[in-house]
């Protein structure tokens, strides 16, 4: 795997995550590093082999050490004084109550979206809904992680509280690998399809006090597929 100007397959979903612009070299290497982690490719508590990941994403250290920095802040990565990096351990009270704050945040941005948001960006959610159901129909779960943060994301942007959107992301990266995690259950997949579903029909409806229900639901479901998994 190398980074070069060919844009991966899922580049339209990461150019939707950055206002429709193109990543650059920066971005590029903490997405493709923070997907690693997000869906188990390095392992909680594994170490940074620094040497393989730059050849295999085709870059120098420098450009992998800032990535790795910025992922330190996120909470996915663990700097080591003189040692490297390793991947941060999930741990199951801290992911709880991560989860709790979680579903908080995202139930107001619910609730201030349906009073905000115009009909373009409500179009905007519903395309990457639809984008979100045919990659779970080709059973796609990265490609179909992928469009579900991006729709998340979309409903707290147009919530337009820049507290609030500080507040989200830097949970979010913290969280991300652990709502990764809760869709590996087909059945837990599933009911979080039909969770959406029925999200994109409160938001068409602007019924703020129905979506900031469903979106605390929708959190405290995930956080309950974790707990009974021990991660």
């Amino acid at each position: 795997m190398t980074i070069d100007s060919a844009e991966p397959a899922s580049a339209p979903t990461r150019r939707r995550a950055n206002g429709g612009r193109r990543p650059n070299l920066h971005e590029t290497v903490v997405s493709r590093l923070r997907d690693l982690i997000v869906e188990g490719a390095l392992a909680p508590a594994a170490r940074i082999a620094e040497r393989q990941l730059c050849e295999s994403l085709g870059v120098s250290r420098t450009p992998l050490r800032e990535a790795l920095k910025v992922l330190a802040s996120e909470g996915l990565v663990e700097l080591l004084p003189n040692r490297g990096a390793r991947v941060a351990r999930l741990d199951e009270r801290d992911v709880e109550d991560m989860f709790q704050v979680m579903g908080a945040l995202e139930a107001l941005a619910g609730t201030l979206a349906c009073a905000q948001m115009t009909e373009g960006e409500l179009a905007e959610i519903a395309a990457l809904h639809y984008e979100m159901l045919a990659q779970y129909t080709r059973r796609k779960l990265p490609e179909y992680f992928r469009l579900n943060q991006a729709i998340h994301a979309a409903i707290v942007a147009a919530a337009r509280n820049p507290v609030l959107m500080t507040t989200y992301q830097s949970l979010a990266g913290r969280i991300r690998r652990a709502r990764y995690f809760a869709n590996l259950s087909d059945e837990r997949w599933r009911h979080a399809v039909e969770e959406h579903e029925a999200i994109l029909d409160a938001l068409r409806a602007r019924d703020g006090a129905r979506l900031a229900e469903l979106l605390a639901e929708h959190l405290r479901n995930k956080s309950a597929v974790l707990r009974s998994d021990k991660l």
